[in-house]
């Protein structure tokens, strides 16, 4: 790599981090290249340069956060063994990134989609990589238990991720109801790891169940 491209990467990864770190202190409507620039500590010229507008600055810095914050957890998720351990896991994934103050991030993102139209695609795409990584534990994890001929790996991962936005958006207005979800979450965990405790003969009983209540 060239010390040029290397001082570009350099250059372009500053703003990113600018980019987020001024969506969560400032918020959205803070947000601007002089802003950013000022977070990033280089020349607000640059921002255009290298991204062509603020709107695919911020967008790729909502994918650029995405990415960076999977990465960090995809080892631990692709140790869970069970419904009830990814729960437990998602909830200590929940604490960290809200002490980080990437539920302040995400909440000013999914604000800032219908003025700012890039932020729309990015923030689904980035919502896709948990969705991605949900999906793969939960085919695991479900396989070796009565539910895995019945559930629907990409409907579940989905709805996990829908819950945990909508957790981590409640939060903000009602920090004991969103800790209440969480719980009832954990419990349906509980409930699911009791079923995968079975023995053979009444796995087999709640597969019959399962297949005779089937639409």
């Amino acid at each position: 790599m060239s010390p040029e491209t290397a001082k570009s990467q350099e250059t372009k990864e500053k703003l990113l981090e600018g980019a987020l770190r001024t969506l969560t202190e400032q918020g959205i409507a803070k947000t601007s290249a002089r802003t950013v620039a000022a977070a990033a500590g280089v020349n607000q010229a640059l921002v255009f340069y290298h991204f062509g507008s603020v709107d695919e600055l911020l967008a790729a810095a909502c994918r650029y956060g995405a990415e960076k914050a999977v990465g960090r957890y995809r080892e631990r998720l692709a140790a869970v063994g069970s419904l009830s351990e990814l729960l437990a896991v998602g909830r200590e994934i929940h604490e960290r990134e809200r002490a980080g103050g990437h539920v302040a991030l995400l909440g000013q993102l999914l604000a800032g989609a219908p003025a700012h139209p890039a932020l729309g695609p990015a923030t689904a795409a980035g919502l896709q990589l948990w969705i991605t990584e949900m999906e793969q534990v939960l085919r695991r994890v479900l396989a070796a238990t009565p539910l895995g001929e019945f559930a629907d790996p990409v409907g579940l991962a989905r709805a996990v991720a829908a819950a945990f936005v909508g957790i981590e958006l409640y939060e903000g207005v009602d920090e004991a109801g969103a800790g209440a979800a969480l719980d009832a979450l954990e419990q349906l965990g509980a409930l699911v790891g009791a079923v995968e405790s079975l023995g053979p003969v009444a796995q087999r009983a709640v597969r019959h169940q399962l297949r005779r209540r089937r639409p």
